[in-house]
């Protein structure tokens, strides 16, 4: 039996909530996350249509890219279209989730996900996040150092870029004196003993500093752990947003624009002049990205493309980069796919569907 919560503890920690934009409201926008799960919908948006597809699925989940609810809410009287839906999924207790920025931030997410469509290679995090990192230092005797960085790194610890297991080691003494209330591990009390140590060092991602601490207490022989934690100013490179790589054979300017125009379906795209030169450095962001225009520009990028663009933005352009507005939702559609990916994975045999309905609610003539 798998329930609800067992669908979404996959997509956290796929996508970790904590890592959402401060503006952003992603998780549980309405249900019961502990009832049985008959199947979950994967969508971009929540919509009347989308609420009738996962009835008629007989899914009571939906795991939308954005969020329902956005705005706080002081009553839901279906006055709008929001109290409407939240209504609605509520009788048909149709649990909805959104999984949105955080979604943006990973590195295997949104933006990744619009890099494999259009075959980018060597791609990195165009603007990392600071903050995220800190660094556990602790100290333990010799014969348990193994067995303390082993439960560190299961929880997530030691991970550097392509790396995992980092940790630095170095030998050194440790004293101490227990009290008469004290049970020491090693030496006796009321006396100062002196014990050989290993000093242990290691970084985590700093939402998971909870689960550091009690794997590092859990693990360590001392009655009383000595450790500290600092917080690290350095830049996450797995985590932030947008995304720089590169096409593995450079193209015309044009012919790339009607390539990408063809991948994304877009009916349209907005776009500064043409600088005369082939394209082979590629920025991206799903959704919004007109903020990371700079970014793109200091990567030294033949082409940002993303959505939102306003009509002031495109002449900061200045002739460096070529600014491709190929829409909001054109950036962000396949996103589902990634929610699908990661729950199949875990659960292969659970009943996943993609939504194919279009919920762009902009026309074009």
């Amino acid at each position: 039996m798998i329930l609800i919560k067992d669908v979404l503890n996959c997509i956290e920690n796929f996508a970790p909530p904590a890592l959402q934009e401060s503006y952003d409201n992603t998780g549980l926008q309405c249900g019961d996350i502990n009832q049985t799960a008959t199947g979950a919908l994967l969508c971009l948006d929540i919509t009347a249509a989308v609420l009738e597809e996962a009835i008629e699925k007989k899914c009571n989940l939906i795991i939308a890219h954005h969020p329902l609810v956005f705005s706080p809410l002081k009553k839901i009287t279906g006055s709008n279209y929001v109290q409407q839906l939240l209504i609605k999924a509520i009788k048909n207790d149709i649990v909805l989730y959104a999984c949105h920025t955080n979604a943006d931030n990973v590195a295997a997410g949104v933006n990744y996900k619009m890099a494999q469509k259009i075959g980018l290679v060597n791609t990195q995090v165009l603007q990392p996040k600071k903050g995220l990192l800190k660094k556990l230092v602790t100290f333990c005797p010799d014969k348990n150092a193994e067995a303390i960085r082993e439960a560190l790194f299961n929880v997530g610890c030691g991970h550097i870029g392509n790396y995992a297991n980092c940790s630095f080691n170095v030998n050194g003494a440790g004293t101490f004196k227990g009290n008469e209330n004290s049970n020491p591990f090693v030496g006796e009390k009321n006396k100062l003993h002196t014990e050989s140590e290993i000093r242990i060092e290691t970084i985590f991602e700093s939402y998971k500093e909870s689960q550091v601490i009690s794997a590092l207490l859990k693990a360590h022989p001392y009655e009383e752990v000595a450790y500290d934690i600092y917080t690290l100013d350095n830049k996450h490179p797995q985590i932030g947003s947008g995304l720089v790589g590169e096409l593995q054979n450079e193209i015309d300017e044009k012919a790339f624009l009607l390539q990408i125009k063809e991948v994304f379906g877009a009916k349209s795209i907005r776009f500064t002049q043409f600088l005369g030169k082939k394209v082979k450095k590629v920025t991206i962001c799903g959704g919004s990205g007109s903020f990371l225009l700079k970014d793109a520009i200091s990567a030294k990028a033949d082409v940002f493309i993303t959505g939102d663009f306003k009509y002031h933005q495109f002449f900061d352009a200045e002739n460096k980069i070529v600014i491709a507005d190929i829409g909001h939702y054109e950036t962000e559609q396949f996103t589902p796919e990634i929610f699908y990916e990661v729950i199949s994975k875990k659960m292969p045999t659970f009943a996943a569907y993609l939504s194919h309905l279009n919920t762009n609610p902009i026309n074009y003539l």
